[in-house]
């Protein structure tokens, strides 16, 4: 079966419409609509029923998205297969959140180069959607990500509990003369509701960013102050930049690996689990 037609599925379920998948692979809509009849012919069986909303899977389409997710991951990790570096036994893809990078990920690129060295490794940063996306379609083996949602086919394993804690600048204000922002960082809706309006305690926030490290890098050098991981913060609390505000509540921000069941199967993803599992100890 032609690979293209199990993705144009994929992407029809991922954007529920004929017209969202052509956008999304650069392709026509009837190009998407041929590909659909051709598969349909293929399994003998009506696919999608389509409405002025857009389509809706039919029973037989439902059953058939779990086999056309497989497929499109086992060719794509074929391809990473046939892509081996010279000396290598495997490659791993392995694809983290910009904030994670520092330090989880990057102490596990370490952990790996000195512990599992027969293993290649393809590293993403990226948004969580972007991430989720490439994991469904098997461009990575791992996602490792604060919330993922769930996906049908993969595994969800607890990596670490990270703590948010509320740290301000020793710095003092800003070049400015202007007093010291309360930066907000948008940590999620778990976050938002236990501490995301921070009116009554620390005044408006002068400063709302969608990232933690942007935030932190922020407040280093204009001072103030913010929630941010205890495990990126830490190194700043050590140098003496940064103070932990006492009495401000902690909230548990925890982090996952995410990967196809049974991927653990292969060695070079034990491999990376293994790795993972080590650096958060």
């Amino acid at each position: 079966m032609d690979i293209d037609r199990a993705r144009t599925f994929l992407e029809i379920i991922h954007c529920g419409s004929f017209q969202g998948a052509a956008d999304r692979l650069n392709v026509t809509q009837t190009t998407v609509s041929a590909r659909i009849r051709t598969l349909e012919a293929e399994v003998g069986r009506p696919l999608f029923v389509r409405n002025r909303t857009g389509a809706k899977l039919t029973p037989a389409g439902r059953e058939f998205e779990r086999y056309a997710q497989s497929m499109v991951q086992i060719w794509e990790r074929a391809r990473h297969q046939l892509a081996v570096p010279e000396g290598k036994t495997g490659v791993v893809a392995l694809g983290g959140e910009l904030s994670l990078w520092n330090p989880l990920l990057l102490d596990w690129l370490v952990w790996m180069r000195k512990t599992w060295r027969q293993t290649g490794i393809r590293a993403h940063v990226g948004m969580p959607d972007q991430l989720i996306e490439q994991l469904r379609t098997g461009v990575l083996d791992i996602a490792v990500l604060y919330a993922p949602r769930l996906l049908p086919g993969f595994t969800v394993r607890l990596l670490q509990e990270e703590q948010l804690v509320m740290v301000r600048s020793t710095a003092g204000g800003a070049e400015d003369g202007d007093p010291p922002d309360y930066v907000h960082v948008d940590w999620g809706p778990q976050f938002a509701s236990g501490s995301g309006q921070p009116a009554g305690a620390h005044g408006e926030p002068g400063l709302m960013v969608g990232l933690g490290p942007l935030g932190l890098s922020y407040i280093l050098r204009t001072g103030g102050s913010g929630y941010f991981r205890r495990g990126a913060a830490l190194p700043h609390i050590e140098s003496g930049e940064l103070e932990l505000v006492e009495g401000a509540p902690e909230f548990t921000y925890p982090v996952y690996a995410v990967y196809a069941d049974a991927g653990d199967e292969r060695e070079e993803m034990r491999g990376a689990l293994q790795g993972l599992a080590a650096v958060v100890r």
